[in-house]
């Protein structure tokens, strides 16, 4: 083979990469630009009674749970990071893992399993009657409210501020924190004169992804009766049959959407610390004693029964109580469709990942600067506004395709795309790819390009050289997107609920159909499932990270 045919060939494997990403960058974006064109359309009356009388609560409520929820998870996430990385108490190791594991619990799941321990016929107020002889007032155990909800929110979505703040801490503060603590400063000076503005950037990435699956959510603000953006998206679709109105809350949710990854971005940006050196070395732990050892363990202790054992233990005694009702034919069924619709969503979504991403390392320019973040953006969407999207977009496609149905002997206006898995396969690779992708993505930065242009020097082409060498090195990465997607699609309500296809049920919509008929001792076992994935992954994530540092 000459040089000139070796060139044709390099050229076209690797604009067909090139190809494929913009157009899977593209496909995520239709969605979201359907949803905002139809701004421009003329609204009908429904909306106008919206916009007058309910709008204004939508977005109070939306905002409060947000704000709520925001303040408390940078407390508890910002603390119990600064606890693990900096001092040495006791079951530290442990906890420093175990404050994982709210992530593997759904905040709908959690909402269902409190809000009945806490009821009048509940766990916790029949032992304070049979027990203890005392009929505690129930104004104390009313959960189901806006404050509810974001005690329940925060217990379970504090993982994502912790997780940043804690890595950041440990690779980046150590220098400023030891030069403080040799110039005599105190704990507390140093916690609020050096932590707080060091972690600012990382404290507020975390932040972000609370905010975003808050806005996301539906169980949880259903169950307790909350008039969130996304509740009303969902009302106004199945309770007026009003799509067009769902697509402008849907389109007003995604600009407050895009308006707080913008403020995060800008955030970020701004706050940004240089160190002196090069050479990093992990913080060197302080040996708490006495009552401040002890402090710390039952502050941590605390916050673990109340995010994870509890709500465990009461799923396991209910789970124990109704697997004889539950545990039949349809459910082994159910499981089947959990786990065929996981895995080819997961098929897809990391193929495209992985094109996306090898395109990203070997192309440094804006071009992939501008794809990434695209790609990125998909995940920020709520699943309420994604799902109107997908299915205003497969409409249309079936009225396209109304003259190749109607030559199949399908019917005249047969929806057939609209109606089927493969909406609902589409609109998870969608959602959950910048899942994968970011997998990928580190495992590519931390390899290098280093292999790959020699073995391009050496006249393998982008496609043969990414199979023979890229490919096994980066193999753990893609092992970890796949696992972290797994996790999300299982756990998976608002976009499951709206577009699976008639009777098609998994794990989470079960859950869902349970708990919504209060039938919430038999939602246990799904719901442990579900918790079961989530935990398995997220010890996968912990181990993966442990071996990365070592």
């Amino acid at each position: 083979m000459d040089v000139s045919t070796l060139w044709r060939n390099l050229r076209r494997s690797s604009n067909l990469w090139v190809i494929i990403s913009v157009s899977g960058a593209l496909a995520a974006l239709l969605p979201s630009i359907y949803i905002m064109i139809h701004l421009l359309k003329p609204p009908n009356e429904n909306w106008l009674q919206i916009q007058t009388y309910m709008l204004q609560d939508y977005a109070l409520q939306s905002l409060w749970l947000v704000l709520g929820t925001g303040a408390c998870t940078v407390l508890i996430g910002l603390t119990l990071a600064w606890l693990t990385v900096a001092y040495e108490f006791p079951l530290r190791r442990f906890f420093a893992w175990a404050f994982i594991l709210p992530l593997a619990i759904p905040p709908y799941i959690a909402a269902y399993t409190y809000s009945s321990m806490l009821s009048y016929t509940g766990s916790i107020q029949l032992f304070f009657r049979n027990s203890l002889g005392w009929t505690p007032d129930q104004q104390y155990f009313h959960i189901m409210s806006i404050k509810g909800a974001i005690v329940i929110f925060s217990l379970f979505l504090y993982p994502y501020v912790y997780l940043i703040t804690k890595a950041f801490l440990e690779k980046q503060s150590a220098s400023f924190i030891e030069n403080a603590q040799l110039l005599g400063k105190n704990p507390f000076t140093i916690f609020f004169r050096i932590v707080l503005p060091l972690s600012q950037s990382a404290v507020v990435g975390g932040v972000s992804l609370v905010a975003f699956e808050v806005l996301n959510d539906y169980g949880v603000t259903k169950y307790f009766g909350i008039q969130s953006f996304t509740t009303a998206i969902f009302t106004t679709w199945f309770g007026m049959y009003d799509v067009d109105s769902a697509i402008r809350l849907a389109a007003m949710l995604m600009s407050l959407i895009i308006g707080l990854f913008i403020i995060e971005r800008l955030v970020r940006k701004r706050k940004k610390y240089n160190v002196t050196t090069s050479k990093t070395s992990p913080l060197r732990r302080r040996r708490l004693q006495g009552i401040w050892a002890w402090t710390a363990f039952g502050f941590s202790a605390l916050l673990f029964a109340f995010s994870f054992l509890i709500p465990m233990v009461q799923l396991i005694v209910w789970a124990a109580w109704t697997y004889m009702d539950v545990i039949d034919a349809s459910f082994f069924r159910l499981i089947g469709n959990t786990i065929f619709i996981s895995l080819v969503s997961i098929s897809f979504l990391m193929l495209l990942a992985i094109i996306i991403a090898n395109v990203c390392r070997s192309r440094r320019s804006i071009f992939t600067l501008v794809l990434s973040k695209l790609i990125s953006m998909g995940y920020s969407i709520p699943g309420a506004v994604l799902s109107i999207g997908m299915l205003a977009v497969f409409i249309s496609l079936d009225q396209q395709l109304a003259g190749i149905y109607e030559g199949l002997g399908l019917g005249v206006n047969k929806l057939v795309l609209s109606m089927s898995l493969a909406m609902l396969i589409v609109a998870y690779i969608i959602r959950f790819l910048a899942v994968g992708f970011n997998a990928v993505e580190a495992g590519f930065e931390k390899t290098g390009n280093r292999y790959s242009e020699a073995s391009r020097m050496l006249g393998l082409g982008m496609t043969r050289t990414f199979f023979k060498v890229d490919l096994p090195l980066v193999k753990g990465a893609v092992l970890a997107g796949c696992i972290l997607t797994f996790m999300e699609i299982v756990k998976e309500l608002p976009l499951t609920l709206l577009l699976r296809p008639f009777n098609f049920d998994t794990l989470a919509t079960k859950a869902y159909q349970y708990a919504s008929d209060e039938q919430i001792q038999e939602a246990s076992i799904p719901s442990l499932l579900i918790i079961g994935v989530g935990m398995i992954s997220v010890y996968f994530y912990h181990w993966l990270g442990e071996r990365n540092t070592k």
